[in-house]
């Protein structure tokens, strides 16, 4: 399988390659693979560029933002230059200044229900990274339907989540956890109530590494576990998760089986970086 490689990436993905869970094999699987992100903020900048790093052959990316002299205290990879720009652009250049051997798929679009399951369909793992939960539930019904596995992270304030979701595996999905969005008004933005700037770094990273532990196949899953950080007492604990029979997106008796529940759902001005962390 190295034989496959070229000297140049040989030489860049040396430290995977000696990696006897990864190797040549798993290489040339990352390579092969695909990986939609949603939201190219405070989480979608350390996870895109890690999975860039780490030799992900195509990366999408899906935000109708552009870049804003506030988001700068979190969102990695943008730089004070590129304010204005729109994030997807801004976004791809700095997946390339890492590495150019990636392809990157740009969608300057708002998620909806009507674009939702076509584009998780084109790839092979989804990685969330909004902000709002009306979109937060449309990637996790569309990732179910389209079979597709999907890592969520979510931060606020100095607290990160993230968990896997498969259910055609076997495991709880998103609404087994959260099975509706909690009234409107009853969880603060991250504009209302702030976010310290490394934490959403912290998730970023550890939504890149579960994503590419599902892509290789490697070690234990976070599927049936949510981890929850709490950065100010430096403590992770992990709550265990369970398919809900009684779930209507994943359970045996299931009502949700398109989208057309979801009204415009989008992912705009207002759905920059995952700041949806349920209460309680």
């Amino acid at each position: 399988m190295i034989a496959d490689f070229s000297e140049t990436e040989i030489q860049r993905y040396a430290r995977h390659i000696l990696l006897p869970e990864i190797g040549g094999v798993g290489q040339a699987a990352l390579r092969d693979a695909s990986v939609l992100v949603v939201g190219a903020g405070g989480l979608g900048s350390p996870l895109a560029l890690y999975l860039a790093a780490a030799g992900v052959g195509r990366i999408g990316l899906v935000d109708d933002d552009v870049v804003d002299l506030s988001n700068l205290q979190r969102q990695i990879a943008h730089t004070t230059d590129r304010i204005g720009r729109r994030k997807v652009d801004s976004a791809a250049e700095a997946i390339h200044a890492v590495n150019p051997l990636v392809r990157v798929d740009r969608h300057p679009m708002r998620l909806d229900a009507d674009n939702a399951r076509a584009l998780v369909a084109g790839y092979d793992l989804v990685c969330d990274g909004c902000d709002n939960f009306g979109t937060r539930y449309l990637v996790a019904d569309a990732c179910a339907l389209e079979r597709r596995t999907l890592v969520s992270a979510a931060v606020l304030r100095f607290e990160g989540q993230i968990s896997t979701f498969r259910p055609h595996r076997g495991g709880p999905c998103y609404r087994c956890l959260y099975p509706s969005a909690p009234p409107a008004g009853t969880v603060p933005s991250c504009a209302e109530a702030g976010v310290f700037g490394a934490v959403t770094g912290v998730m970023g990273t550890l939504q890149a590494t579960e994503a590419l532990k599902e892509l290789l196949e490697i070690g234990e899953s976070l599927s049936g576990r949510l981890l929850v950080w709490d950065a100010l007492a430096a403590r992770f604990h992990t709550i265990r998760l369970s398919p809900d029979p009684a779930c209507p997106l994943c359970g045996p008796r299931a009502t949700i089986r398109d989208l057309s529940a979801h009204e415009a759902t989008t992912m705009g001005a207002t759905a920059r970086e995952a700041c949806d962390i349920h209460a309680g």
